[in-house]
């Protein structure tokens, strides 16, 4: 512990080297250029001596953030309802699922994620997935338990009923309020990318349509590997409730994983 914190003050003027959540920090942090909009907040279980280092990494940057809370190898996770929080990332699993259990959307970083594109500077690029993400995994346990033909069956029987909301309908909501209500030349370019597949999409694009919210672009693969579409795509970060699309999705795009719903429990 001692060591690390001489570590971390005799390299202060050594900036760190940016992380998979970069990009997507950069941009949203860009809306600011108007009005407030966006605040990034630094909670670490770094001592507070070694926070000094992340702060003067992000002024290296550019990156205006200027709340921190560091906490000495505790646990920071409770400090996000205060802050009222869209999103924590974290690579810290139960950091990440204490926040989900608190009703804040989390996600945990696969940090050798491949880096964003740079191909679009001016435009934010965040993708879904969407049973046990975006809504809830209820469909998600018709399948685990009865297979796909009954999923699908239960889907298209279901087709005019919402699903119930996911942990990042919240997040998706703040990024598409955040589009309406700013006059930023910066944009949201949003997608879901899902393994449900025609007759089960409907049910998807309806329960969108129930809570007023648009996506620009929707994936219905059909189990295909996510990652090749991803990188395509070209987001700035990816979230999935499933190990195995996390893997596929992080050889291509920077990706995290939501621990939450049947797959995780």
């Amino acid at each position: 512990d001692r060591a690390y914190m001489r570590l971390q003050l005799d390299r202060l003027d050594q900036a760190a080297k940016p992380g998979v959540a970069f990009s997507m920090v950069n941009k949203l942090l860009a809306f600011n250029a108007v009005a407030p909009s966006v605040e990034v907040v630094i909670l670490s279980r770094n001592d507070p001596v070694s926070g000094m280092r992340v702060f003067r990494s992000a002024q290296h940057y550019g990156l205006p953030i200027q709340r921190g809370v560091f906490t000495r190898g505790e646990s920071p996770w409770r400090y996000l309802k205060p802050l009222n929080a869209n999103l924590f990332l974290s690579t810290n699993e139960a950091d990440v699922r204490s926040a989900l259990n608190a009703g804040v959307p989390a996600a945990r970083v696969y940090p050798h994620s491949k880096r964003a594109s740079d191909a679009h500077p001016h435009e934010v690029r965040i993708a879904f997935d969407g049973d046990a993400v975006l809504f809830s995994d209820e469909a998600e346990r018709v399948f685990q338990k009865a297979g796909l033909d009954a999923f699908q069956a239960h889907e298209r029987a279901q087709a005019d009923n919402p699903l119930a909301a996911g942990p990042f309908k919240p997040l998706l909501l703040a990024l598409q309020r955040l589009q309406r209500e700013s006059s930023s030349r910066m944009r949201i370019r949003t997608a879901l990318v899902t393994a449900r597949s025609a007759p089960a999409h409907e049910r998807a694009i309806r329960t969108l349509m129930d809570w007023d919210i648009e996506v620009d672009e929707a994936m219905f693969l059909g189990g295909l590997p996510k990652g090749e579409f991803l990188r395509e795509f070209e987001p700035d970060f990816f979230f999935d409730d499933q190990t195995g699309h996390v893997d596929s999705a992080s050889a291509h795009v920077p990706a995290g994983h939501v621990a939450s719903g049947v797959s995780n429990s």
